[in-house]
């Protein structure tokens, strides 16, 4: 039985990749900061809710020791939990702004991996899956025939460009997990106030492919549903 645990699997694609996860038969942890919301997500799903604040380094280690204490290892780790951050001029960034969105986006990644790191290495074929965005791409956001090249969005962009390379260097570090980064698309979420064009079942394509693909798929690739992501 794959054990999977997600953050910010309450709603939109977190939601979606646990409900798609458990019907394909893996036990399902749902990772959520609001209690209310994640017990009543993972009851509706058949799976399990873990409370997790990905920006917090007690919440995430009392998180990890729960697993430990119930299923005692993960297979899959899917850091999913994403702010969008301002779209706006750069002129009115802050550091403090820059900081909250780092702070899920990046930081929430690296606090949740380390914490999960013993769990994973209890698994045959452990996989790590960071959700990224091709928002955080070179060339995808200056291709004039892509939707992500015409959006201003300082942080979510930077901090996103940084995940992808993050997993990079994991996916290099890490040599007994797999390690790769999913390019959900512009799917219709509440991150973007649901004007996507994508249903999350379609923004879930690439993170559902990476959690459920054979051991010898790979590491440290940038994908979406379509295939490969040039960055």
């Amino acid at each position: 039985m794959t054990i999977t645990f997600i953050t910010g699997a309450n709603k939109g694609l977190g939601r979606e990749t646990a409900r798609r996860l458990v019907e394909l038969g893996h036990t399902v942890i749902v990772g959520a900061r609001d209690p209310e919301q994640g017990a009543s997500v993972a009851e509706a799903l058949g799976a399990r809710f873990v409370r997790i604040d990905v920006t917090d380094d007690a919440s995430v280690t009392a998180a990890a020791a729960d697993v430990a204490a119930h299923e005692s290892r993960i297979d899959v780790l899917i850091n999913n939990a994403g702010i969008s951050g301002p779209h706006d001029d750069p002129a009115g960034l802050t550091a403090a702004g820059a900081r909250a969105v780092f702070d899920v986006n990046l930081f929430g990644v690296i606090r949740t991996t380390t914490a999960f790191l013993p769990l994973l290495r209890r698994s045959a074929e452990p996989v790590i899956v960071n959700v990224s965005s091709g928002m955080g791409s070179f060339a995808v956001t200056h291709d004039p025939a892509r939707v992500e090249s015409s959006v201003v969005s300082p942080l979510y962009t930077a901090s996103k460009a940084a995940l992808t390379m993050l997993t990079t260097q994991y996916a290099k570090a890490l040599k007994d997990i797999r390690v790769n980064a999913a390019d959900p698309g512009y799917t219709a979420t509440d991150l973007n106030a649901h004007s996507g064009p994508q249903t999350v079942t379609e923004g879930t394509d690439a993170i559902v492919r990476l959690a459920t693909e054979p051991s010898d798929a790979g590491t440290g690739r940038f994908i979406d549903r379509h295939g490969p992501v040039d960055w």
